[in-house]
C-alpha cells in the first residue's frame, strides 16, 4: 500500500512538474546525461521534493543498467573501443561502480593479449613455431577461453605438423648448385650432393648399384636436384634425422614398409560429417576412416601427405552456414461503405373476410357461413398491412480495417521458415458404421489467418533469393449440415507465390491483391418508384462498397554471409595418381638479379641471414668434372 501511494504521488508529480516531463523527454531521446543533470540540479534546488529524487534514482539506475549490459556484450565480442566508452559513461554517473571498473580492467588485459598475439603472428610468419607457441600459451594460461588465442594455437599446431624435411633440412636443401653429370653412377651423384650439403644418404638394399643417371642443372636448389634424381630413377626418400635421408625404391611394398602412418581427429564445427567422409574417401582415397555423428568427429589414418591434403579439404568445406534475418510486414487494408436512403413501403396489403365462429373459437379467415353473410357487419372485414407501415432509411456507414503483422524470423541458408498468425478452427467429422447404430466423431483443425513460407538462398555477392508463399484466409460463413447438424465453414482465401532476389537491406513490396465488391439494391413501389423526380419518395436505395487490399513488405538482413576460404585452401597441389598429397615436382626460380634485388643468402627484413658454408665438390673417380659457378660456389 505504501509503495502504491508513492507511485501515485510520483505520477501526480510528473503530471504537474515540467522538470519531470523534460527529463522524460530527454531520456527517451537518448540524452540520458542531460536528463540526469537536469534532475540533479532540480533536486539541489528543491531538496524536499520526493518526486524529483525518485525520478533521479530511477533514471540513473536504468541508464547504468542499459550501458553495462551493452558494454558487456561488446566486450565479449572483442569490440574494445565502444565497450570502453560505455564503461566510462557508467563511471561518470557512478564513480564507485565495481562492474564498470572490472570491465575496464578486462579491456586492458584484452589490449595486452592483442599485442602478444600480434607478436606471435609475426613469429609464425618467419617460421618461428616455438616462439609463437610460447607467446600463445602465455595468453591461454591466463584466459583459456580466449577465441583468437585458440585459433592461433590451432594454426601453430598445424604448422608444427608440417613435413619433417621442411623443418629439419630446409637450410641445407635451399643451397643452390650447378651440376653436370653424363651417364654417371647414381651413388656418385648422391656422394657429390652429400659433400656439398652436408646431408647423409642411406640406400636400401633393393636399390640397384648399377643405376646411372644424366643430370645437367644450373643454379638450382639441392632439394630440387634430389627430387629430379629420385623421380627419374623411380626412387623416393624418407627423412631419418636432421642430416640423414634413406633412399628406397618407389614401390607399393616399400612404401608400406617405410612410410609412417598418422592418425588425425577432425572435430567439424559446421560441415556434415557424413558428407565429409564421402569427400575424404573420394578424393584422398583413404580407407581407414571413422566418424562419430554425435560429436561430429572424423578420425582418419593415412600418410602425412594425405593428412595434410585432408586438412585443406576440410578447411574448404567446414564453413559456417550463412544466416539471414527476414523482416516481414503484412498489411491488410479493408474499407467498406454502406448507404441507405429513402422510404420503405409495405411489401403486401391483404383484405379478408372472417366468420364469427363460436364464442370461444375465433373465426377462420376466408370462411363465412350463409347466416353470417346475411347478418354481415363491418367487423367481418379485415385489412392486413406489414408492420410497420412506413420505414424511413437515413443511414451511411464507413469503416476501415488495418490488419498488421510484423514478425521477424532468423533462418539459415536454404532452410524453410514458416509463420502462422491466426487461429486453428476445429472441424468435426462424423462417421457412421455400415451396419448402423455406431457413430464415431473425429476432430481435425484448419489453420485460418496469415501463413507465410520463405526459403532464402544466400549468394556470394550479398544477394538473397527467396521463395515466398503467402496465404491469407478467413471464415466467410458457417454452414450447418441439414442431416447431421455438423458445422462446417466456408473459407475465403488469397494466395501469392513468387521467387525474388534482393540485396542486403533492400525492401520489396508485394501488393495488388485487391478485392472490390460493389452492391446496389433498391426497394420501390411499382410504377410510382420509377417516376423521374417524385420516384425518390416511393422507394429506398442501398449501396454497399467493400474494398480489401493485401500488402507484403519483406526485407532481408544478412547476419552471416558465405565466407570463401583462403586461396591456399581453395587450390593446392594434390600429388600424383600413385602418391596422394605428395609435394609437386617443381624447380624453384633462381634469385632475382638487378637493382634492389636481395643478395644471395640475404634474409628478408627482420630475419637473421643464414650464410651457407658450401664446400667445393671434388670430382669422383670416373665421374665428369663439375663446372664451378661464378663466385666459386659449386
Amino acid at each position: 500500500m505504501r509503495r502504491s501511494a508513492v507511485l501515485l504521488l510520483l505520477l501526480a508529480g510528473c503530471a504537474s512538474n515540467p522538470v519531470l516531463q523534460d527529463s522524460e523527454r530527454l531520456f527517451a531521446d537518448g540524452r540520458q546525461e542531460e536528463a540526469i543533470a537536469l534532475l540533479e540540479k532540480a533536486s539541489r534546488e528543491n531538496p524536499k521534493d520526493q518526486a524529483l529524487r525518485m525520478q533521479l534514482t530511477r533514471q540513473r539506475d536504468l541508464a547504468i543498467g542499459q550501458w553495462l549490459a551493452q558494454a558487456d556484450a561488446l566486450r565479449q565480442g572483442y569490440q574494445i573501443e565502444p565497450a570502453e566508452y560505455l564503461y566510462r559513461r557508467v563511471l561518470a554517473l557512478d564513480g564507485g561502480n565495481s562492474r564498470a571498473k572490472s570491465g575496464l580492467q578486462a579491456l586492458q588485459l584484452e589490449r595486452r593479449y592483442r599485442l602478444v598475439l600480434g607478436e606471435a603472428e609475426l613469429l609464425l610468419k618467419v617460421d618461428d613455431v616455438a616462439g609463437a607457441g610460447a607467446k600463445v600459451r602465455g595468453v591461454l594460461v591466463e584466459n583459456p577461453l580466449h577465441r583468437d588465442a585458440r585459433q592461433l594455437q590451432r594454426r601453430i599446431d598445424e604448422k608444427a605438423a608440417a613435413p619433417v624435411e621442411m623443418q629439419q633440412l630446409k637450410t641445407a636443401f635451399n643451397r643452390r648448385v650447378t651440376l653436370d653429370f653424363r651417364d654417371a653412377n647414381l651413388r656418385s651423384v648422391f656422394e657429390a650432393i652429400s659433400r656439398t650439403a652436408g646431408v647423409n644418404f642411406v640406400f636400401d638394399r633393393d636399390v640397384r648399384p648399377d643405376l646411372r643417371t644424366t643430370l645437367s642443372v644450373k643454379d638450382t636448389t639441392i632439394e630440387d636436384v634430389v627430387k629430379m634424381v629420385l623421380v627419374t630413377n623411380q626412387l623416393t626418400r624418407k627423412v631419418l634425422n636432421q642430416n640423414t635421408l634413406i633412399v628406397f625404391p618407389n614401390t607399393p611394398q616399400k612404401l608400406r614398409d617405410y612410410q609412417e602412418l598418422t592418425v588425425r581427429s577432425f572435430y567439424l564445427a559446421n560441415a556434415d560429417v557424413k558428407q565429409t567422409l564421402n569427400m575424404i574417401r573420394t578424393l584422398v582415397k583413404t580407407r581407414d576412416v571413422f566418424i562419430d555423428e554425435k560429436l561430429n568427429l572424423l578420425v582418419m589414418k593415412d600418410t602425412p601427405d594425405a593428412i595434410r591434403m585432408a586438412e585443406r579439404l576440410i578447411a574448404a568445406q567446414d564453413l559456417a552456414e550463412p544466416e539471414v534475418m527476414l523482416e516481414v510486414e503484412v498489411l491488410e487494408v479493408a474499407t467498406n461503405r454502406l448507404t441507405e436512403l429513402g422510404l420503405r413501403y409495405p411489401d403486401s396489403v391483404s383484405w379478408s373476410l372472417i366468420g364469427g365462429g363460436a364464442a370461444t373459437v375465433p373465426g377462420t379467415p376466408g370462411v363465412i357461413s350463409l347466416t353470417e353473410w346475411l347478418n354481415r357487419d363491418s367487423g367481418m372485414v379485415r385489412l392486413n398491412v406489414t408492420n410497420p407501415l412506413f420505414i424511413l432509411s437515413l443511414r451511411q456507414q464507413d469503416g476501415s480495417t488495418n490488419l498488421l503483422a510484423n514478425p521477424r524470423i532468423r533462418v539459415r541458408n536454404r532452410e524453410k521458415a514458416k509463420i502462422h498468425i491466426g487461429e486453428r478452427v476445429p472441424v468435426i467429422t462424423t462417421t457412421a458404421a455400415a451396419s448402423g447404430g455406431f457413430v464415431s466423431e473425429s476432430v481435425s483443425y484448419l489453420d485460418i489467418g496469415l501463413k507465410l513460407e520463405v526459403e532464402p538462398n544466400i549468394f556470394l555477392d550479398d544477394d538473397v533469393a527467396m521463395k515466398v508463399a503467402l496465404e491469407v484466409s478467413n471464415i466467410v460463413k458457417e454452414v450447418r449440415s441439414l442431416t447431421s447438424s455438423t458445422l462446417t465453414y466456408q473459407i475465403g482465401t488469397r494466395n501469392a507465390t513468387t521467387v525474388l532476389r534482393l540485396r542486403d537491406g533492400e525492401t520489396q513490396v508485394l501488393a495488388g491483391l485487391i478485392t472490390t465488391e460493389d452492391r446496389q439494391s433498391a426497394a420501390k413501389v411499382p410504377g410510382l418508384g420509377d417516376l423521374p423526380i417524385v420516384g425518390r419518395l416511393f422507394g429506398s436505395n442501398s449501396t454497399q462498397i467493400n474494398r480489401t487490399e493485401l500488402v507484403l513488405l519483406i526485407t532481408p538482413r544478412l547476419l552471416r554471409t558465405l565466407a570463401l576460404p583462403e586461396a591456399r585452401v581453395a587450390e593446392f597441389p594434390a600429388g600424383t595418381e600413385t602418391a596422394t598429397g605428395a609435394s609437386p615436382l617443381t624447380s624453384s626460380a633462381p634469385p632475382a638479379v638487378g637493382p634492389g634485388a636481395p643478395r644471395p643468402g640475404a634474409a628478408a627484413p627482420g630475419i637473421a641471414p643464414v650464410t651457407p658454408q658450401a664446400a667445393p665438390v671434388r670430382p669422383l673417380p670416373g665421374a665428369p668434372l663439375v663446372p664451378q659457378a661464378p663466385g666459386g660456389t659449386p
